[in-house]
């Protein structure tokens, strides 16, 4: 009877190390699981703050531009002598021009940032603002069809902004 008294006990402590080992080696396998989720939605919580960021910059750059545009309206609304309009709007166009290159930076870290949806409305915003330089030089140069290009290529730059935001919008509530 002392043998297999013997034989009991061994078996019954090798099974109760084998299963410490299978628990332990579950629990390692649940650490390191939790580990990695946490890790990826830690990395998503950065990836949508950095967009987040990027996208209102753009946002904030746009609305400098725009502003800009707006106030050609009042030079027109204020003043009455041609010399003095096209002084105004070359006045304005230097603004712009110094607006123009944090906006395409704004630009490009969207890009960079993406989703390549939102990078794309950015980009068409950036280049309705060119467009809508490019109009504001013939004002400047005293095209007489000019300003009515500009109005239009005003509202053109005001769509893309307003589909660049809904873009924006819908891939934050996708992230």
């Amino acid at each position: 009877m002392g043998d297999s008294a013997v034989w009991v006990a061994a078996f019954t402590g090798g099974t109760a190390v084998l299963a410490s080992w299978v628990t332990n080696l579950g629990n390692v396998r649940a650490a390191r699981a939790q580990a990695e989720a946490s890790a990826l939605a830690q990395q998503r919580g950065r990836v949508r703050e950095l967009r987040r960021a990027a996208y209102l910059d753009v946002m904030e750059q746009a609305h400098v531009t725009g502003e800009l545009y707006w106030r050609v309206g009042d030079v027109y609304a204020q003043l009455a002598d041609p010399d003095e309009i096209l002084a105004r709007i070359q006045g304005l166009r230097t603004e712009l021009r110094d607006a123009y290159d944090p906006f395409m930076r704004s630009v490009r870290v969207v890009v960079l940032e993406g989703p390549e949806g939102t990078a794309d409305a950015a980009e068409a915003v950036l280049r309705a603002a060119a467009e809508a330089n490019r109009t504001l030089w013939r004002v400047a140069l005293g095209e007489s069809d000019a300003r009515d290009r500009f109005d239009e290529a005003q509202a053109a730059y005001l769509r893309c902004l307003k589909l660049f935001v809904e873009v924006a919008r819908a891939a934050m509530s996708a992230s």
